[in-house]
């Protein structure tokens, strides 16, 4: 994760439930937001390293989301890439909750 330059309203925390995500564009990037079941936040690049595709179209099982056209899956805590055929990491962002709204911290 790179420093933070900016942090951006991107929902409300009652949008994204415990154990759900939620695809979002910020400052000219495709995002995925993950608010885990044991209520944590996290947000990662939405795109899949191997091919184009959306994770957000994948399944989300604990802290791990398989893409959904060739079943890599990422940590979504860290963006590491789990197993093949996914071999290179996701960006990961800064995420934090301000009141009821969720943030998400953009790079420098």
């Amino acid at each position: 994760m790179t420093e933070v330059a900016t942090w951006v309203r991107v929902a409300a925390a009652k949008d994204i439930p415990p154990g759900e995500m939620l695809a979002i564009e910020a400052g000219g990037r495709k995002v995925a937001v993950f608010h885990l079941d044991d209520g944590s936040w996290h947000a990662i690049d939405n795109l899949c390293t191997h091919a184009y595709a959306l994770l957000t179209d994948g399944w989300l099982e604990g802290a791990e989301i398989e893409c959904p056209l060739h079943a890599g899956r990422f940590d979504v805590r860290t963006g590491k890439a789990l197993c093949a055929p996914v071999d290179e990491d996701v960006a990961t962002y800064a995420v934090r909750l301000d009141g009821a709204e969720v943030l998400l911290g953009l790079p420098t």
